[in-house]
Order: structure tokens, then sequence, then C-alpha cells
């Protein structure tokens, strides 16, 4: 989750016994982060995300990124095929919205259709994978994108935040 190259410190490490999140609190250049690494089992999806939330809120604020494969589109963008978002995806929605957290890729890129994972089976593209954090966390980004994946069914998220130069 975050680059061999960064002198990132971990504080606190917490994860759940199924192996679907870790919780990692640490600092990079003195100041606070946490990430958030979800992989959401295939069914229940928007439910299970939102009881993570509700079980780590304590833990989670403006210096947290959430990122991960959260098995489920977040907007119609998402979609190579343009199908609705049903009421438990615009559940998930308001309820990351009520904890101020965005969608970081499609805030910086509202309209582009690009995706992280190809079914197969349905021929079709979706982003399922996604980075979320903060509004105030926004300010800290330099550039998202999606780096195509050949190898793996799912393309990473590469987010590149802005660092302060150490004098």
């Amino acid at each position: 989750v975050v680059s061999d190259k960064t002198d990132f410190e971990p504080a606190k490490i917490q994860k759940d016994q199924e192996g679907h999140y870790i919780m990692v609190k640490g600092s990079i250049q003195q100041e606070e982060l946490t990430t958030l690494n979800i992989h959401a089992p295939n069914t229940g999806t928007p439910r299970f995300i939102k009881q993570v939330l509700r079980e780590l809120q304590r833990d989670l604020d403006s210096h947290t990124i959430i990122v991960g494969d959260f098995n489920t589109p977040l907007s119609i963008l998402d979609r190579s095929m343009g199908q609705k978002i049903n009421k438990d995806i615009q559940d998930l929605n308001s309820a990351l919205n009520q904890a101020d957290l965005i969608d970081i890729y499609r805030t910086l890129h509202p309209k582009a259709t690009e995706y992280t994972f190809f079914s197969a089976p349905h021929s079709t593209y979706s982003k399922i994978d996604h980075i979320i954090g903060s509004k105030t966390f926004l300010s800290k980004c330099k550039r998202i994108k999606i780096i195509t994946n050949s190898i793996s069914d799912h393309s990473a998220i590469k987010l590149e935040p802005r660092i302060k130069k150490i004098t």
C-alpha cells in the first residue's frame, strides 16, 4: 500500500480475522497517515464496507485513506455497460458522504471511463478498486491514475501524494 521508497513509520496495525481488511496508522515525514486496505467479499459488499467503517470510525479521520478491492462500483461511470447503481450502493455512498469521504479518483477524473477489473464471463469492465479519502486529504494528492495490468484481472490505482521537500 505504501511504497518501500517512502519513510513510513507504522504505529498501530489492526486487522480482522477473515483477512478482509488491515488498518495501519503511522506517519510519513511527521505527518499522520492511516491506511485502511479492504478486500471486500463478493456478496453483501456495500453492507460489509459500511460495517467496517462503523467498527473503525474512532480510528478514521482526515488523515485516512481507504484503498482496495471494494468489489462494487460507486458510480454509474464505474461500469462499462452503464448499469444503474442499486440502493445498497446508494446507501454506501451516503455513508461515505456523511463521513466526509470521497472517491479521490472520481473527484479528480469526474468523466473518466477507465476501469480496474475485467469480468471475462460477462465481457464487462468496471472500476471496483477504489481510493477513498477525506475532502481535506484531496489537497495532498498530486495525481492519481489507473495502471493497466495484463497479468491480473485487476488493474492498480496509483496515488502520488504531494510530499514536502525536507530542508
